[in-house]
């Protein structure tokens, strides 16, 4: 008689393992880290109504900049692998 594969033996160890902590994809997709372990992101405002900035401020919101040392605690939660 078939019981459906219910009797299945799982080794010891998997079971007592903790659970993987999960990054949050929006925020891999959105910061990168930095060779010094900091966080860089990239600079609001500039997707669209683009007529109306200037070009040097154009120019400064295509740099990358680094998450406000306020929110690096709260960002390196969200990513705990990288």
């Amino acid at each position: 008689m078939d019981d459906g594969g219910a009797g299945v033996c799982v080794p010891e160890t998997m079971e007592q393992d903790m659970p993987k902590m999960k990054t949050n994809r929006a925020a891999a997709k959105r910061l990168k880290r930095t060779a010094k372990g900091k966080l860089r992101r990239r600079k609001a405002y500039h997707s669209h109504i683009l007529t109306k900035k200037s070009s040097k401020r154009k120019r400064n919101l295509r740099k990358a900049a680094l998450v406000s040392s306020a929110d690096e605690k709260r960002m390196n939660r969200l990513l705990p692998g990288s």
